[in-house]
């Protein structure tokens, strides 16, 4: 598989991508103007998991969260626990280093809001396919090349596991161990990443030859076989939500929110 998407026939999955795609620039938006870690929270509990449910898609979208969430927020909460220079409660000391309070909840601030940043994008991942993300977008008039940048970089993540596992299967039938202790497993990671960045060359170039047999380039309009629904309803949802984020920015800067 070179996408994350799947297909359930939830409410989530039926809406315009376009109207997903601004959903998640206007949670984005909101998160990083308030500066109150609960309110990533409240996002993430309130928005993100109903979302989830919905969908179809919680178990996979926690799973993808936390990993690549996860060990950042840890790394956040043990250099800021420990190293924050502001402190002044503590918590506890391990030797001479003590952990703050302060500390931690910026840890928190910035953990939570990156969790959110990486829950709404899986989210649309989980719930989008690319290609009609790109018929959706090149349907609003966003040149294709534009378009197919977007696309790409939805799959660009699934796309190179895939193929990294491909490479260590391969390399594994050689014969090459690829278990083991912590030691073994770094030695294996540069028979493994050379074929990888090799095979991404490959890649771009197929697809470079592809796109131009297809008159990628052509300024042409095109003529798509695949219907997007569009309701008023979502049109409307759309300005609301930018409408609503672009709010919350000015009312932060004002120091408002704050």
């Amino acid at each position: 598989m070179t996408t994350l998407y799947l297909d359930r026939p939830s409410p989530i999955h039926r809406l315009n991508p376009v109207t997903k795609l601004v959903g998640l620039l206007a949670v984005v938006l909101v998160v990083f103007a308030l500066p109150q870690w609960w309110a990533s929270v409240a996002i993430l509990v309130l928005v993100m998991v109903p979302a989830a449910v919905v969908s179809g898609v919680g178990g996979r979208l926690l799973l993808v969260t936390l990993i690549l969430a996860g060990p950042l927020l840890l790394v956040l909460i043990i250099a800021q626990g420990f190293f924050y220079p502001g402190r002044e409660t503590i918590l506890f000391a391990l030797g001479a280093l003590q952990f703050s309070l302060e500390g931690l909840l910026l840890a928190v601030g910035v953990g939570t809001r990156t969790a959110v940043l990486v829950a709404a994008s899986v989210l649309l991942l989980l719930t989008t396919h690319p290609g009609a993300l790109m018929t959706a977008l090149t349907e609003r008039g966003m040149p294709a090349k534009v378009s197919y940048v977007v696309s790409s970089t939805l799959q660009i993540i699934p796309a190179f596991r895939t193929r990294a596992e491909s490479i260590l299967l391969a390399q594994r039938s050689r014969g090459l161990r690829t278990r083991g202790n912590i030691v073994r497993r770094v030695r294996v990671l540069l028979p493994l990443v050379t074929p990888l960045v090799l095979g991404v060359f490959v890649d771009v170039e197929e697809r470079s030859t592809a796109m131009e047999a297809r008159a990628f380039g052509s300024t042409r309009s095109r003529v798509s076989y695949a219907v997007i629904p569009d309701s008023r309803g979502q049109q409307f949802s759309r300005w609301a939500l930018i409408v609503l984020a672009l709010a919350v920015v000015v009312l932060s800067f004002t120091g408002v929110l704050r």
